[in-house]
Parts: C-alpha cells; sequence; structure tokens
C-alpha cells in the first residue's frame, strides 16, 4: 500500500482542477496494486521478501536521484535535525514494506489491503499523545469501530487466523507512524529531499541482506517484474503528489479505498481468489470508519 507522498506549497498553491486530482489518485492506486500484485506472484516464485523490499527501495532510490543530477545541490542535503527525522521516516517506511512484503506472500490481496488501511485510523489515535491534537467522541468512536473492522478481518478467534496478519499489523502501525513525521515535516524540508531519504535508507540497509538471500528470477516476467516494483511504487507516489496539487486531501481521501476494489480485481484475474464475506465486511467497517474520520477533520477545518 501507498504511503503518504510528501506535497510542496506551490502544489497545494494550485489546487484548483478537483476531476483532475481524482483521475491522479485513482492512477496511483493502480499502480500501488500492481506493486502488491507483483510482488505477491514474485513471492509465489520463491523470491525472498528482503530481495524484493531492496528492488523497490533501489528502483526507488535511482528514479528518485536521476531528476536531481545536474541540478542544484539543494535537495541533497538537510539540517541535521530534518534529517535525522527524515532518516527516522525512511526507516519506518522499510520496516513497513519489509513487514507488508513479507505478509503478501500467504495473505490474500484484499485481506493485507483492508489491515492496511487501518492506517488512518491509526494516524488519528497516535496524533493525540504524539502530535498533541485533540480528537472528539466522534473521532474516538470511529476509531473503535476501524479497530472492529480490523478484528473481523484478522479473526484471531478463528482457526484461519494466519500468523502473517502479524506482519500486515506492524506494517500498518509503521505507515502510520511515518504518516505522522511525514505531516511534522511537511513544509519544511523539500518533498524531493523526503523521497531522497526514503530510497536512500530502504536501498542502504537492505543491500547486505539482498546480496546474501538473492534468488535470481527463472523467466523474463518474473525478471521484468522485479524491476518493474520499484516503478510501480515510485510512479504511483509521483502520480499521488500530483493529484494532491490539484486538489485537497479532504476531496482525494475517500478515492484511497478504490485500491481494495482494484486488489480485489487483480487478486481474483491472477491468482484465482475471491475475498470472503469477512473480509469484505471487515472491510467496509474499516472504510465506514476512515470516512467518519475524514468527515469529522473536514468539520474541524469549516469545510
Amino acid at each position: 500500500m501507498a504511503s503518504p507522498a510528501p506535497v510542496s506549497h506551490l502544489a497545494r498553491a494550485r489546487q484548483d482542477d478537483p476531476g483532475r486530482g481524482i483521475a491522479l489518485m485513482l492512477l496511483a492506486y493502480v499502480l500501488f496494486a500492481f506493486t502488491d500484485t507483483s510482488v505477491k506472484w514474485l513471492s509465489l516464485a520463491s523470491i525472498p521478501a528482503m530481495q524484493l523490499a531492496f528492488m523497490r527501495f533501489g528502483v526507488h532510490l535511482a528514479l528518485s536521484t536521476g531528476p536531481m543530477l545536474g541540478a542544484d545541490h539543494s535537495g541533497w542535503t538537510a539540517p541535521r535535525a530534518q534529517a535525522l527525522a527524515m532518516l527516522a521516516r525512511g526507516g519506518l517506511l522499510l520496516i513497513s514494506t519489509t513487514t507488508n512484503f513479507v505478509a503478501l506472500r500467504y495473505l490474500d490481496l484484499t485481506v493485507s489491503a483492508a489491515i492496511m488501511f487501518s492506517s488512518p485510523i491509526l494516524v488519528s489515535a497516535l496524533s493525540v499523545p504524539l502530535l498533541g491534537e485533540r480528537v472528539g467522541p466522534w473521532r474516538w468512536g470511529a476509531i473503535l469501530l476501524g479497530f472492529v473492522g480490523v478484528l473481523i478481518v484478522v479473526r484471531p478467534w478463528s482457526a484461519e487466523f494466519h500468523w502473517a496478519v502479524i506482519f500486515s499489523l506492524i506494517s500498518a502501525t509503521s505507515l502510520a507512524l511515518f504518516s505522522i513525521l511525514t505531516r511534522r515535516l511537511a513544509g519544511v524540508a523539500a518533498p524531493r529531499t523526503m523521497q531522497l531519504y526514503a530510497g536512500l535508507v530502504g536501498t542502504v540497509v537492505l543491500l547486505p541482506v539482498a546480496i546474501w538471500v538473492w534468488s535470481s528470477p527463472t523467466t523474463p516476467l518474473d525478471w521484468i517484474l522485479l524491476f518493474a516494483i520499484g516503478g510501480f511504487a515510485w510512479t504511483g507516489h509521483h502520480f499521488f503528489s500530483q493529484a494532491h496539487g490539484y486538489a485537497p486531501a479532504s476531496v482525494l481521501m475517500p478515492f484511497s479505498y478504490s485500491f481494495l476494489i482494484y486488489l480485489a480485481i487483480s487478486g481474483y484475474i491472477v491468482f484465482g481468489t475471491v475475498p470472503d464475506v469477512m473480509t469484505m465486511s471487515g472491510a467496509a467497517v474499516i472504510a465506514v470508519a476512515g470516512l467518519v474520520i475524514w468527515w469529522r477533520e473536514r468539520v474541524a477545518r469549516g469545510e
């Protein structure tokens, strides 16, 4: 699943074409669905999760670095406090990505996606102790409802419970912390610098692990997908950021749930899986909780 891309002040200044913003948002989530579907395909082909995560970050780093070559050097460095925060942010994205990639090998795409959609709910809950934000009864109710939805998807009381959901929950929590740190850095650190640091941390940390566990794909398609996962993710983040330049987040947020639809379709076409009633019910509860939080944030901003 997607991690929130930083949005520049310039982008915020031209939020006047919501139709284009929504179209870019939907396209971004198509690419994120391609990423997760490709990762699951390669995982089932016995490509290690750490190798896949390394390729995702390595391609991300290459694509983030390329446009900065020959440009001014302002995007390469940052004040010490910002640099440490961006390194921590990159570490959280690394944890979220690797745990998600491990989970994708064992879980249906829609199960993993539904759990990941608890991340905005976690952000709302964690914003109280970490950002000092005030959360009213409506949002606390939505937070509790979201956790009920997660329980419906995970079903810890059932024989169908799979240990891999623990990795999905870790991934969602890490993504929530990543989002909070992104919110702290937004408007302070340059978006391209944040993208660069995110790719750098994952690439450097995972390089020795990837070398150790490396397993070469056996088909041309698998080789293509191995490199494509980073391209899908990076391009998705690019469109995600562009979307926020044409419409505010309050308009775009509901369309993020298209990700569940895309993964349900790709899961059926590629893997022949159909989400069961409990998974879809839990996903619907999580979506309702997320939309209530979105609505209350709009009310709080007077929109």
